[in-house]
């Protein structure tokens, strides 16, 4: 009975394996059509009683403005361009200041949303935190830097249903993804940590004041040529 589990579990295991790595793979070329993370709000909004229609248009690296990828990344992920998925000393740091009590903090790299928000469910437990080190893994050996925050652009949620920078340019300020500036990216930027309760058209103090702080470390990163830092010769040849 052990030896035909152990099979069995074997060939679900390799079966697992060779599915995940596939499904990165289509994804490296291939616009992802939707994130588990848009099925869960739509469950959750029938649940509440009230659904609402998911907002997001894919929009390609060339028609996303410069100043939102440098806003993410400076407010999100500063060490995103050198990196291969998890950033140690914030993890470090994170679990330090969860030990004291109070808030807890994340610490998770662009890369490691990316594969939540695409791949896998919410939550805190260690099956998920797994599976999303597997994946945060995967992207980050088959897909290049660029590749990787086009997706994110593409897939995270800045308001109730509006996903993606093109739903949530046009949502906030009546503009496409292109056109958006230093400002408005700064604010979009700024509500990440929570853009279910904060607005980037309707910013709270702590929200303007978090969008002043991340362009000073725009500025301070070295502003669109900080994007130069995705093209790393260092990272495997299948992934440039």
């Amino acid at each position: 009975m052990l030896r035909i589990f152990l099979q069995r579990f074997a060939k679900v295991l390799l079966w697992f394996v060779g599915g995940s790595v596939l499904l990165v793979l289509v994804f490296r070329f291939v616009p992802p059509p939707g994130t588990t993370l848009m099925v869960e709000r739509k469950i959750e909004s029938w649940f509440d009683g009230e659904p609402i229609d998911l907002q997001r248009d894919w929009e390609p690296w060339d028609n996303i403005s410069d100043d939102l990828k440098v806003a993410v990344m400076a407010g999100e992920d500063q060490k995103f361009p050198e990196h291969w998925g998890f950033d140690f000393g914030a993890i470090q740091a994170a679990f330090a200041h969860n030990e004291r009590g109070g808030s807890i903090r994340g610490a998770s790299t662009l890369s490691q949303q990316v594969s939540k928000n695409l791949f896998l469910w919410s939550g805190r437990s260690w099956l998920r935190k797994g599976l999303e080190a597997w994946f945060t893994a995967l992207i980050e050996i088959f897909w290049p830097k660029q590749r990787i925050l086009e997706v994110y652009l593409n897939s995270v949620e800045w308001d109730e249903g509006v996903f993606g920078a093109e739903a949530a340019a046009r949502h906030h300020f009546g503009i496409s993804a292109r056109s958006l500036n230093r400002q408005q990216a700064s604010l979009l930027a700024a509500v990440l940590p929570n853009p279910r309760v904060w607005s980037a058209s309707h910013p709270s103090s702590y929200v303007a004041r978090r969008a002043g702080w991340i362009r000073r470390q725009m500025s301070q990163l070295g502003g669109d040529s900080y994007l130069l830092g995705l093209n790393d010769s260092r990272r495997a040849p299948w992934s440039q």
